[in-house]
């Protein structure tokens, strides 16, 4: 009999701390909370541009709350192919950034997170396809880039609007624009066989003018031996006509001394190299300057 005032106050505080649970609840400064009465939203708590983070309050068991995100969110596209103006295919990877504006038209058409992220990726594509398939590849890969991206943000920006989204787009971004892998290897190829005719034209052209610097050489020096050649001649016959010149002077002088010095020129070819041997009568007249010198003396 006792235990039983005990057991109806345990079982009354149980039922205050369930309904309080059930009651009151937190809100995150980087939340947003949007209150559900039988699974319609009816309002909305620390909505962009209002005050209600901390502790809030709802009728238990009759409503529960579903709490977003209040920052700036990402969406990593998948990879995305498409053509541009000149059927030429490009791989795409995008990113886009946005945010909540409107959290009850944003649980109304979406529902949860994940709806919201396959929704938006396809919106995003369908937008790039729209927007780069108008263009060339070089605008999408140099500085039109700037200019397409702000174009597709509009796009998609007014495309969410129109679908009552409830969300903001605040920046729309390709991260890479490339060809696909096939037509990569393809690209590669064609690149490699340009750069080796190149490299095939480059040498030919300097083989060419190899043989053009080496035949202008050959021909340079066929010249300058020609005309070292013919003023050796030309010298030699000059001091070939003085020397005779010389000695027909020196002959007409001095019979005795040509005869002498012609001696000392046969002595000079026949003795000069050390190596010669004679065997001649002592009284020959090849020596007859060795006993006399240039008089030609008597032979003792």
């Amino acid at each position: 009999m006792t235990r039983s005032p005990f057991i109806v106050y345990a079982v009354i505080a149980f039922l205050a701390v369930v309904v309080l649970a059930n009651t009151l609840f937190v809100v995150e400064q980087r939340q947003e909370a949007i209150v559900l009465r039988f699974g319609q939203p009816i309002r909305v708590i620390h909505a962009p541009g209002q005050p209600g983070a901390g502790l809030n309050f709802k009728q238990p068991f009759v409503e529960n709350v579903i709490k977003l995100d209040r920052r700036n969110l990402a969406l990593e596209a998948d990879q995305e192919e498409v053509i541009d103006a000149n059927q030429q295919r490009l791989v795409v990877d995008a990113f886009l950034r946005y945010r909540i504006s409107d959290p009850l038209q944003y649980y109304r058409t979406l529902r949860n997170e994940q709806i919201a992220q396959d929704r938006l990726e396809r919106l995003v594509n369908s937008s790039l396809r729209q927007v780069l398939g108008s263009t060339t590849t070089s605008d999408i890969i140099s500085t039109g880039r700037d200019k397409l991206m702000q174009q597709s943000k509009l796009d998609v920006a007014r495309r969410a609007k129109a679908s009552r989204l409830g969300i903001e787009v605040i920046d729309l971004r390709i991260k890479r624009a490339d060809l696909p892998a096939a037509i990569q290897a393809s690209v590669y190829r064609r690149m490699q066989t340009q750069r080796q005719q190149i490299a095939a034209q480059t040498r030919a052209q300097g083989e060419q003018q190899k043989r053009e610097i080496v035949a202008a050489a050959d021909k340079e020096v066929a010249i300058t031996l020609a005309t070292a050649q013919q003023e050796g001649e030309t010298t030699r016959g000059e001091g070939d006509a003085l020397r005779t010149r010389i000695f027909a002077q020196a002959y007409g002088k001095d019979p005795s001394f040509a005869a002498f010095y012609r001696s000392m020129q046969a002595y000079e070819a026949g003795l000069g190299q050390g190596d010669t041997t004679l065997v001649l009568s002592p009284d020959s007249a090849f020596f007859k300057y060795f006993e006399g010198g240039p008089s030609g003396g008597a032979r003792r």
